[in-house]
């Protein structure tokens, strides 16, 4: 098959971690022997050659000025909750730049006697409007893949639920990451019987127990062997609960005075959340050691004693990834019931789920983690098991490739 898909992010270098689903869906779908084309916005800090394993990449201009260099790559909305002023002037340019990117990518495959099988959008919106049209022009179906942003985005506008309702109806399949999503989009038109849950994957190899980055990582922090450490990872923003891991670990530092939390990623929070560690008096005990690329994230999380993921309803959590990611380096993990995090972990099986919103029992079961050892280790080693069993990227990829013959049969 020969597949055009179109995203609103890509890591910008490799091993960048701006949305690196989007790649291993990409490459593991041509390393299955398809033919992968991808288009994206350009973005100034773009360092990719014209073929990277195996994608064919494509970045589009669309800004008339470079203030508006502001479409896709986690800059378009403030906390992933809102959309920013300059977004939405931005957002005419980028989506006709989108639509003739598409169509003139389509018409130069027709002419060189090699053409598109399918068009595949990453996010309904703003992605499925242009691949909706383009696939249209050309005859093509059309595949629209969420990813939660866009679904938020159409939750709480009647206008942008209308434009992502006209998308879906134009969608010869549909997949989701998580069973939430899924439902979500369901209800904002997608229709059930062609609507998937493919969940996102790992690199089980480079998501490892790995003795050796834990001593690294640990010696780079100045930790000693029995000091814990505990490890948020993700974007700073508003539905990753950050702050409600800030406004628990007064809670366990009371009972491991010890611990240190390291809370890795880049995003709008970040000032304000090291304002919360202040206020709360626990700022010596607490790392931001900024965005990390994906070997060095890969490394901490190996160091991790606990992995914690309290994400909240602020905005969309399809699937996380760093959740899997996590899982794949054997780490035990306490997450909240969010989005996707029941599709992958049983309580007290896979990890600890606790409530949204709830810094007690975050603190209560980062503790139990903390002090009961075996009870960790056994999460760990069931996680991984499950990732490995159920959750690599090469599982992930034949899902899609099942979903884009089903489309392409009912064209």
């Amino acid at each position: 098959m020969r597949i055009l898909m179109l995203a609103s992010s890509y890591p910008k270098y490799p091993g960048e971690t701006t949305a690196p689903f989007i790649e291993e869906i990409a490459a593991g779908v041509a390393a299955r022997g398809h033919a992968v084309t991808l288009l994206a916005p350009w973005h100034p800090e773009i360092r990719r050659a014209p073929v990277e394993r195996g994608v064919r990449l494509g970045f589009f201009r669309y800004a008339p000025h470079p203030a508006l260099n502001i479409w896709g790559y986690a800059q378009a909305l403030l906390s992933d909750t809102h959309i920013k002023r300059r977004a939405l002037l931005a957002a005419p340019f980028a989506l006709a730049a989108a639509t003739l990117a598409l169509l003139r990518t389509l018409a130069a495959a027709r002419r060189a006697g090699a053409p598109f099988d399918l068009v595949q959008a990453h996010w309904v919106l703003p992605n499925g409007p242009p691949a909706a049209l383009a696939a249209r022009a050309y005859g093509l179906p059309l595949v629209i893949s969420l990813h939660g942003s866009d679904i938020y985005l159409a939750e709480r506008s009647r206008a942008i639920a209308t434009v992502a309702g006209v998308a879906f109806r134009s969608a010869a399949a549909v997949t989701a990451c998580s069973a939430d999503l899924h439902d979500r989009g369901v209800r904002l038109g997608a229709r059930p019987a062609t609507t998937t849950v493919i969940p996102y994957g790992v690199d089980i190899q480079e998501f490892r127990p790995d003795e050796a980055a834990r001593t690294a990582v640990r010696a780079e922090l100045g930790l000693d062997d029995g000091a814990p450490l505990v490890l948020g990872l993700g974007r700073l923003v508003a539905k990753k609960g950050f702050g409600v891991l800030l406004d628990a670990w007064p809670q366990v530092l009371a009972h491991a005075p010890r611990a240190t939390l390291c809370i890795v990623g880049y995003g709008d929070l970040r000032g304000s959340l090291e304002e919360q560690a202040r206020r709360l008096g626990v700022a010596t005990q607490v790392r931001f050691p900024g965005q990390l690329e994906r070997r060095r994230a890969a490394a901490y999380m190996a160091a991790a004693d606990v992995f914690a993921l309290p994400i909240v309803r602020e905005g969309v959590d399809g699937l996380p990834n760093v959740l899997l990611e996590a899982m794949g380096a054997g780490r035990p993990v306490v997450a909240s019931r969010v989005a996707g995090v029941p599709d992958v972990i049983d309580d007290d099986v896979h990890g600890m789920i606790v409530p949204e919103r709830d810094p007690a029992a975050l603190a209560a079961a980062i503790l139990r983690l903390i002090t009961d050892r075996p009870f960790a280790e056994q999460l760990g080693r069931a996680a991984r098991a499950r990732v490995e069993r159920e959750l690599t990227w090469e599982k992930t990829c034949e899902r899609f490739e099942r979903v884009y013959r089903e489309g392409i049969g009912k064209k």
